[in-house]
């Protein structure tokens, strides 16, 4: 039999798991929601017998439908946890236009996916590394000194390398950003304080662009341009509470030290 002709409804459903995994694996790693939709719907309609496709995406969750036979089958995919890692969505890209362009089988694509959403991110000390260089030199962009540069850096690291390590506890979003804020605004005022830094806007500024919610605030943007109001709505909510939560944690330490506190 033809790899690209579904046989029964098991296949149906097979299919069905392969693309809302496709869905999931771009989701959770901070796709747009328009790209998501292209993707599991492409993969569906790749195959032979499959008439009607029709799929809703919302950062929280994958809606999928498609008829076979006369007969509607539908899957729903809850997502709870969303990151950053542009590499798997680039591999899942690349995979699904494989996928749709060749006859590989639904068995053989469930494997690849599975191989794809294992790949490891990067490390936390890499990301911690690279997190507070980006994050010092918005410093320098912003007037800062070379010592405000060196502060930045170090303030960025422990907040990137500390972030990371709670992220195993499932915080929310909100809860982590007022936490790294805090954490980088009391340590860029210690820093200045024993003469690492000279100006405490310009470090305290540098340090917590490593929790500005760029992706989100991009993807909202992206998602209201192509229609998806709902999504774009609730991602530009989250950055709205994101930077927020940012303002709060550092306004509460400036004003503990404003008051001579530390």
């Amino acid at each position: 039999m033809d790899n690209s002709e579904i046989s029964n409804r098991k296949d149906v459903k097979k299919l069905l798991v392969l693309a809302t995994l496709a869905g999931d694996i771009m989701l959770r790693s901070g796709a747009e929601i328009y790209r998501v939709e292209d993707t599991t719907v492409r993969i569906c309609k790749s195959r032979k017998g499959i008439k009607y496709v029709e799929a809703y995406i919302v950062p929280t969750g994958i809606f999928l439908s498609l008829e076979y036979n006369g007969e509607l089958i539908s899957y729903i995919k809850r997502v709870k946890t969303i990151s950053i890692d542009l590499n798997k969505i680039a591999l899942v890209n690349e995979f699904s236009r494989s996928f749709v362009n060749s006859r590989m089988s639904i068995t053989d694509g469930l494997e690849e996916l599975k191989k794809i959403n294992k790949i490891n991110s990067y490390t936390k000390l890499t990301k911690s590394i690279f997190g507070s260089f980006a994050a010092a030199f918005f410093c320098v962009l912003l007037g800062g000194s070379a010592l405000d540069f060196v502060a930045s850096a170090i303030v960025s690291f422990i907040v990137v390398g500390i972030i990371n390590l709670i992220s195993k506890f499932e915080l929310t979003f909100f809860i982590n950003n007022l936490f790294g804020s805090m954490l980088a605004a009391a340590l860029s005022h210690i820093l200045v304080k024993i003469g690492i830094g000279g100006n405490l806007d310009k470090v305290i500024i540098g340090s917590i662009m490593c929790l500005v919610p760029g992706v989100p605030i991009t993807n909202a943007i992206r998602d209201t341009m192509s229609g998806d109001f709902l999504s774009g709505l609730s991602r530009g909510m989250e950055a709205v509470f994101s930077a927020l939560a940012i303002a709060l944690g550092v306004g509460i330490v400036l004003n503990f030290y404003v008051k001579g506190v530390f």
